[in-house]
């Protein structure tokens, strides 16, 4: 049985105490907040999109950064063992559109309420209130023994509290989360003391984020939400990203589940450039299906100006906008509309266009890009390759996918893993 000390009670650090707990280790886990899980209890909009029910080959597409890094933690614990695991420990869980699986409650605060109860269960002690300021190592080379050459392999001994109190520790699981949504306690000081103990960190994005864009009328259009369009990220002709789904404007841009994805993607390219995007409004349609939708509504409204021929296209706050973006006179009747002025108002409605010059900041974005380097971690086990007894789980890690449950399963994952790698 070994000493194990879990920095952080999110999703992944949770996971990791419960599977250390499981393999009959002594476990601690260190909270700073005033309760566990506050970060999972704001996921999916207060009801938490724990896991996706896809394919485990779909859950690997939907991942961003480093896929191949979570092979052994995803294949295994994936999501039907996530699910089963939950199910069995009292959650009922339900699957919604996207293969989203949520707690039948629609209450994100009974996956908290589960995962505690089975920490209770498995005698982990549990401190709140409680945060770690630093990492205890020692190294197996006295001073001025090191040979020419040689490397100082160091050990995890324990943790140091910020009033200065020290937690010995045969293993030592760092699942502080990254530095998305600060409020919860994600103030990056895993990453520091990981840097401390010398792990590289990745540069840091937010990422699943709003997108600023430059067009004045995305403030009008503020609220209006869209649903079966496409959106296709562009740097010069580059396509960057392209998705299917549901945006919605809001006071400084474009949010919804298709631009929080292409934000993860393009997110790094934004400084150093801005990306255009281009929005399909009738993404169902060809040209020359859309040539005929057009003639055909034109036709119906012959005598009425171009501003009030479009009613059936568009929801009505977007029709102003569209006119604008057209090059059409407004006052001009439908039927005196040339084919030249239809196809450019096709182009138009194929792909409309807004300049995106930055993303929203850390405190709007769901997760973290960037983090500790993949290549300091054994990827089978969760180890430091730096610090041996030191193991990494979760947001902290330099890992992120799209939204639809797929961060969490890697916070589970990830910290099931960890857990299960220290040895007895």
């Amino acid at each position: 049985m070994s000493k194990v000390i879990v920095i952080g009670g999110g999703g992944a650090g949770m996971m990791a105490a419960v599977s250390a707990a499981e393999r009959g280790h002594q476990v601690t886990l260190l909270e700073r907040n005033e309760k566990l899980g506050k970060k999972v209890f704001i996921t999916g909009k207060g009801r938490c999109n724990l896991t996706n029910a896809s394919d485990i080959e779909e859950i690997f597409e939907h991942i961003v950064t480093n896929r191949k890094f979570l092979y052994s933690a995803l294949y295994g614990f994936d999501n039907r063992a996530c699910m089963d695991f939950f199910e069995e420990n009292g959650l009922h869980l339900k699957v919604e559109r996207g293969n989203r699986v949520f707690p039948v409650s629609d209450h994100s605060s009974d996956v908290i309420k589960t995962l505690e109860k089975r920490l209770k269960a498995l005698s982990v002690e549990i401190r709140l209130h409680t945060r770690v300021e630093s990492l205890i190592t020692e190294s197996d080379l006295t001073e001025g023994s090191l040979a020419k050459g040689s490397q100082d392999k160091k050990y995890i001994r324990g943790v140091r509290d910020e009033h200065g109190t020290g937690y010995e520790a045969d293993a030592v699981i760092l699942a502080t989360g990254g530095v998305s949504y600060p409020s919860t306690g994600s103030t990056g000081d895993g990453h520091r003391m990981a840097e401390e103990t010398g792990h590289k960190v990745t540069g840091l994005y937010p990422a699943l984020v709003p997108l600023k864009a430059k067009e004045a009328f995305c403030r009008e259009l503020m609220g209006l939400s869209l649903k079966n369009v496409t959106a296709t990220f562009k740097e010069g002709k580059k396509v960057l990203y392209s998705e299917f789904g549901e945006m919605i404007f809001t006071h400084f841009g474009v949010s919804g589940p298709i631009i929080l994805s292409g934000a993860s993607v393009i997110n790094q390219r934004l400084t150093k450039n801005e990306i255009q995007l281009f929005i399909d409004l009738k993404p169902a349609l060809t040209e020359e299906q859309l040539q005929k939708r057009l003639t055909r509504e034109f036709d119906e409204n012959r005598q009425k100006q171009f501003k009030n021929a479009c009613s059936g296209l568009f929801p009505a706050r977007l029709i102003p906008v569209m006119v604008a973006h057209s090059g059409i006179d407004p006052e001009k009747k439908a039927c005196e509309i040339s084919k030249e002025e239809k196809r450019g108002f096709i182009q138009c409605i194929k792909a409309l266009p807004l300049t995106i010059t930055g993303t929203g900041g850390y405190e709007e974005a769901i997760v973290t890009k960037g983090g500790v380097s993949v290549k300091d971690i054994n990827p089978s086990t969760m180890e430091s390759k730096r610090v041996c007894g030191l193991y990494f789980a979760g947001e902290l890690i330099d890992v992120d996918a799209f939204t639809g449950g797929y961060n969490l399963q890697i916070a589970w994952s990830t910290g099931r893993l960890a857990g299960e790698s220290v040895p007895q």
